[in-house]
């Protein structure tokens, strides 16, 4: 039944629904996580080893850092999409190639320090801090 200009109650509890389904306490479902780690590992092997991205410590980071902690909840689908993000105020979350690339040709050693400048999300700086 609706009530003129509220929405009916099907059509909010559906919403409920799909909110809650996918995240909780702010971090993707069990289910959801499983599907974004098939992404995280088909993003690595399709656009990161597939476009020559061949640094076993840079394929292991991204291995490691979950990109869907770095974007915003309403983008959780396109976490493993090659293409920036948008994450607010006017700034983006770096395409995965772009940012592989970058790690890649830095060449960074375990006993270097790294300053990441301007890095937005943080998700560049966590690819780098377990490279250092």
């Amino acid at each position: 039944r609706s009530f003129g200009h509220l929405p009916n109650s099907d059509t909010v509890i559906q919403k409920i629904y799909i909110r809650s389904a996918s995240i909780y306490n702010g971090k993707p479902m069990p289910c959801e996580e499983e599907k974004l780690a098939r992404a995280r590992r088909t993003m690595i092997r399709v656009h990161l080893e597939g476009r020559g991205i061949t640094n076993p410590r840079v394929l292991e980071a991204f291995r490691r850092v979950p990109r869907e902690r770095f974007v915003p909840a309403k983008k959780l689908r396109d976490a493993y999409a090659d293409h920036p993000i948008p994450i607010g105020r006017g700034q983006t979350i770096s395409q995965p190639y772009i940012v592989a690339l970058m790690i890649q040709e830095l060449d960074v050693q375990p006993s270097d320090r790294v300053l990441d400048v301007g890095s937005g999300s943080g998700y560049e700086t966590a690819l780098l801090a377990g490279l250092s």
